[in-house]
């Protein structure tokens, strides 16, 4: 019996989910700035990767699956990395101490 790719494929996606979320959620608040860094910079592969599949496109057509897939995983992908470095400021702004005024 011979198990078909594409289910094969969606239950590891699945499976990666799950443990995504529970190695995520488990991590202790001090590590969640170096966890978003990492994040952050395994998008910005996958932005490289996207940027080759969007430009892998025949000089007939423009508009293929792969562009379009292409150019939504970059444009995903950029939100996700913009998105990162924003919380990832504002996390460590928090460990900044206060100034206190002088007036």
């Amino acid at each position: 019996m011979e198990i078909d790719p594409f289910i094969f494929r969606l239950s590891i996606f699945i499976l990666s989910i799950f443990v995504g979320y529970y190695v995520v959620w488990s991590v202790t608040p001090s590590l969640h700035t170096p966890l978003m860094s990492v994040t952050n910079a395994i998008s910005s592969v996958i932005i490289v990767g996207a940027i080759i599949a969007a430009l892998a496109t025949n000089v007939e057509s423009v508009f293929t699956s792969s562009s379009i897939f292409g150019f939504l995983a970059i444009t995903l992908a950029a939100i996700n990395i913009f998105g990162g470095f924003l919380v990832t400021q504002r996390m460590l702004a928090m460990y900044k101490k206060k100034k206190k005024d002088k007036s």
